[in-house]
């Protein structure tokens, strides 16, 4: 977790649409398209996700991505792990024994123990995970439900739904058109 990268904010813009739109499956084209991504750039990070168990594909003309999970069981630090891998915040490179002062030998003293530089990383990391796993998919999907205005739900949904319909001839529902 060394940066959290544009990829993650998308993976997450892209999930919420998925969650929203419940059940049909949503290609990814679609979802890089809703957000004026590349597909290119949406298709790399929807493997990532299914590897994790974040999301399932379908394949074919008809096919797409459905949430694997309810929205409240999946963390932001799921989804942060899932894109980006479980890296360090901090890579310590141990330089407190290099000092000039100790020549080729550092003492004891120097470099016993955890650095305490490393150690208040460690700390940080720390909090930063635990906030990130407090935080549910289905959470951010209230917040922003509280801040866009009513009719832009049923907007998204309603223009998923015309590209799903577009694609496959088929409603949410499966009802052919």
């Amino acid at each position: 977790m060394a940066h959290i990268t544009a990829s993650v904010e998308y993976g997450i813009h892209s999930l919420l649409w998925l969650a929203a739109f419940d059940a049909a499956p949503v290609s990814s084209r679609d979802l890089a398209e809703f957000q004026g991504l590349s597909p290119s750039f949406i298709a790399k990070i929807f493997p990532k996700l299914e590897k994790a168990g974040i999301v399932k594909a379908s394949e074919g003309v008809r096919g797409g991505y459905v949430l694997a999970k309810a929205p409240e069981e999946i963390s932001v630090l799921e989804i942060v792990d899932a894109i980006e891998g479980r890296k360090p915040l901090f890579d310590c490179l141990d330089i407190r024994g290099r000092c000039a002062v100790f020549g080729d030998s550092p003492p004891a003293w120097a470099t016993a123990g955890v650095c305490s530089i490393h150690a208040v990383m460690l700390r940080a990391e720390k909090a930063m995970r635990e906030a990130l796993a407090s935080q549910s998919l289905a959470s951010i999907s209230r917040a922003v439900d509280r801040k866009a205005p009513a009719d832009f739900s049923d907007e998204a949904r309603n223009w998923l739904e015309s590209r799903v319909v577009a694609r496959t001839g088929r409603t949410k529902a499966g009802i052919s058109s």
